[in-house]
């Protein structure tokens, strides 16, 4: 049985896991756009993500395979797009890379925000 206590950690992880998604993807769209770029200060992004992907891994750390699956993931996009941001032969791979983490991104954040919708209404 589900407690308050218990659905209120489960609304926090899930509302954490959101918007570091949502960081992620930011970070994606200033590599793909030039408006992305300008529109949102590098700084603050990282300071963003930072922030939340600490707490995401603090909040999974009772679940060892979930925390290095979002670590993994977390790794992996920093990387694409730190490829991304270099004019080195790897840059085209990690341009059409990037677009497929992009939509991966996009379909997690839209199921997260409908199971956040349902944990806030019980």
């Amino acid at each position: 049985m589900m407690t308050p206590s218990n659905a209120q950690s489960h609304i926090d992880i899930t509302d954490k896991l959101v918007r570091l998604y949502l960081f992620l993807a930011q970070s994606i769209d200033r590599c793909l756009s030039e408006a992305a770029r300008i529109s949102y200060p590098e700084s603050e992004l990282q300071s963003n993500l930072a922030s939340t992907r600490i707490a995401v891994l603090d909040m999974l750390s009772v679940n060892r395979v979930v925390k290095g699956k979002v670590e993994q993931e977390c790794h992996r996009v920093l990387s694409l797009v730190t490829a991304c941001l270099t004019d080195g032969p790897g840059k085209t791979a990690a341009l059409i890379d990037l677009r497929v983490e992009r939509t991966m991104l996009k379909q997690k954040t839209m199921a997260l925000s409908d199971l956040l919708a349902v944990f806030r209404a019980v």
